[in-house]
């Protein structure tokens, strides 16, 4: 039994993966059943799993368990209490409160566990990046590694294809000028770049890289988002003691190397203008999730916004 526990698609996708393709080595005509909560009900466990004439090995992949009915439910602890020998079960939960009590049934019931978080956090997925690149016995140097993240964003099948890639085209050591060759019209392009013009504010150059992202096919949320990390990195360093990066990394929970660039953005920034920033990135995050009529407006109001509150200091 393997209990993969998250909500990041790509590392659930992987779990499971990994185990059928484990099957199959031991027995190359073993079955995968893979479901969803509305394809199975109660009693289609049971039926999957009961003994076989010929002992038949399986692979039954249930997804999203935390939605299963109360009935099926029940067939499932029912079936950890007794688990078929020739019966491999995966379950996929996406952790938290609803479904609780069958994840502490598998847990109890001494199913592997997968931990496989959603990556939020830009360290997260530095780190992921990193793994990658040292799990196919290939070297990335830290500036290449960082650029990629920067390049591609926050899809994390997105950046798996993006370091596949660069494996398979090049030899030896990859650095920040090759992840550059492939990767500088996406960079261009990214939300991290359109909000780090405008934290600077740099409105009309925020403002091209906006309509170049969002033609190029960047989820509006993701770039609301990235708008609002620049915008609270701003406010949490200019709010924080002096100090030198790695203390100040330490005490903010940021890499030293963003402090450094996030101290050249807050040059014109006072806390008004941090206020009046992180409200516009809240209307535009609401207007990009369906609380307006044009996105594509929200997002150029709340950059130019930004960018206006970066020149803040200064202005009467």
């Amino acid at each position: 039994m393997t209990l993969a526990v998250g909500q990041e698609d790509l590392l659930l996708d992987r779990a499971v993966q990994e185990v059928v393709a484990a099957a199959k080595a031991a027995d190359a005509d073993t079955d995968v059943r893979d479901l969803t909560p509305d394809q199975l009900q109660p009693g289609t466990l049971a039926e999957l799993t009961s003994p076989s004439l010929f002992a038949e090995r399986k692979v039954v992949v249930v997804r999203n368990a935390q939605d299963l009915s109360a009935d099926t439910v029940k067939d499932v602890k029912t079936y950890l209490g007794s688990p078929a020998e020739e019966i491999t079960l995966v379950l996929l939960h996406a952790g938290g409160a609803k479904g609780k009590g069958l994840l502490d049934a598998a847990r109890k019931a001494g199913a592997r566990e997968v931990a496989c978080p959603k990556m939020t956090k830009p360290a997260d997925r530095l780190a992921f990046v990193r793994a990658e690149f040292r799990t196919a016995g290939r070297s990335a140097t830290p500036e290449a590694c960082q650029a990629l993240v920067d390049a591609i964003g926050s899809d994390l099948r997105e950046l798996a294809s993006a370091v596949s890639q660069l494996i398979a085209d090049v030899e030896g050591t990859i650095d920040e000028a090759v992840v550059g060759r492939y990767y500088t019209g996406r960079a261009e392009a990214s939300s991290f770049t359109v909000a780090d013009r405008a934290v600077e504010g740099r409105a009309a150059e925020a403002l091209e890289a906006l309509r170049w992202s969002l033609a190029t096919g960047v989820a509006p949320v993701l770039i609301t988002s990235a708008l609002a990390q620049g915008v609270r990195a701003i406010g949490k360093l200019s709010s924080a003691r002096g100090g030198r990066p790695a203390d100040l990394a330490r005490e903010l929970g940021m890499p030293p190397w963003k402090i450094d660039r996030v101290r050249q953005q807050m040059r014109g920034w006072t806390p008004d203008g941090v206020a009046v920033a992180l409200r516009a990135v809240a209307e535009a995050d609401a207007g990009v999730k369906g609380g307006g009529d044009d996105p594509e407006y929200a997002l150029e109001k709340a950059v130019v916004t930004i960018a206006r509150a970066a020149r803040s200091r200064g202005r009467s």
